[in-house]
Order: C-alpha cells, then sequence, then structure tokens
C-alpha cells in the first residue's frame, strides 16, 4: 500500500476519521502542531501496528559493500518475536490525502510530510491488509529478533540508512 503520484497517506488501526486536524503529539519532539503523512518511499516503514517497535535498514550512497552485505542488499524491518501475532492479525487502514498542503518533515533525510492545517482524506479508509505480505511484495525482508537493541546497535555503528520507530515499547536492552 503506497501512494499514488500527488498523494500522501496516513497509517491508522481507526477506519472512521474522517478529518485530521494538526496536534502535537504526546510523543513529539517539537513543539508545532502537525497533521503526519508519509509519501511512497516511507510508507513501508509504516506497515505495522502502530505501537510495534521496529528498527528499519536500507542502503544509499554512502553505504559501504560489507554494510550492504549486512541486509543481502534489501532493505530490512526487524520486530521482536513477541510482535510477530500482533502484526498478524492487525487491522491497519490507509488514508490517502492530497499532497499539496504537505511539506517534507526531517533532515537530513526527510522521513515524513507534514501539514498545518486541517486536512480531509480524498475517500473513505482503505483496509491495508495482510502485512506481512505488504512486505514480502515490496521485496522488504522482515526479521524477527528476540531483541531490537542489538539490531540497532549494529545498524547504528554502519554506513547504513536506518531508524527505530517506538522504540519504547521494545523489550529493554538485555
Amino acid at each position: 500500500m503506497r501512494p499514488l503520484a500527488g498523494q500522501v497517506l496516513h497509517f491508522s488501526e481507526d477506519p472512521a476519521i474522517t478529518r485530521f486536524v494538526p496536534h502535537v503529539a504526546v510523543t513529539a519532539q517539537q513543539p508545532e502542531p502537525y497533521v503526519w503523512a508519509v509519501d511512497a518511499e516511507q510508507a513501508p516503514s509504516y506497515w505495522f501496528p502502530r505501537d510495534c517497535p521496529r528498527v528499519l535498514a536500507w542502503t544509499g550512497p554512502e553505504t559501504t559493500a560489507a554494510d550492504r552485505r549486512l541486509l543481502c542488499d534489501r532493505r530490512v524491518h526487524a520486530i521482536e518475536y513477541g510482535w510477530l501475532p500482533v502484526l498478524q492479525t492487525a487491522r491497519l487502514y490507509a488514508y490517502r490525502f492530497d499532497a499539496a498542503p504537505f511539506r517534507p518533515f526531517g533532515s537530513p533525510q526527510p522521513h515524513a510530510m507534514v501539514a498545518t492545517a486541517a486536512v480531509t482524506p480524498l475517500g473513505p479508509a482503505e483496509l491495508v491488509g495482510d502485512l506481512l505480505a505488504q512486505h514480502e511484495a515490496a521485496g522488504i525482508q522482515l526479521r524477527l529478533v528476540s531483541n531490537l537493541w542489538a539490531f540497532m546497535d549494529e545498524v547504528a555503528a554502519s554506513s547504513l540508512r536506518f531508524s527505530g520507530i517506538r522504540l519504547r515499547n521494545a523489550k529493554p536492552r538485555g
């Protein structure tokens, strides 16, 4: 599930949202209120239940040959074993928006799109479907690990590009 040209997506487990109003999330690191969405490149980062902790890693132009081998030249998403049943049973929905009111957010590489005014979806929420199948169809390797921190530390020390999402929900470092 990715946005079409000229669109961005917002993923949610709530299929009944009709209007998105900018707000400051409880976990926000910035004080400005936003409506959050993602472009086609970032959409796979959100093919998870909202609270599922995950580490994502992929190659970039600066990635060394040795670090490419860590990922077998593929994008990798890692979750803890305990989250697999939640991933398999989650009902995740995507809301489509016109991309015009959104702007890239994050540096040096934007990781989201944000709007500062209320936005209305282009249509009803769409069921994303089987999240494992989404990963497989996109060629993304989904790794199951006992604890995310070892993988996070490995990719953070490498030349790979990476992201950690909802890590506060991960098991403690072991």
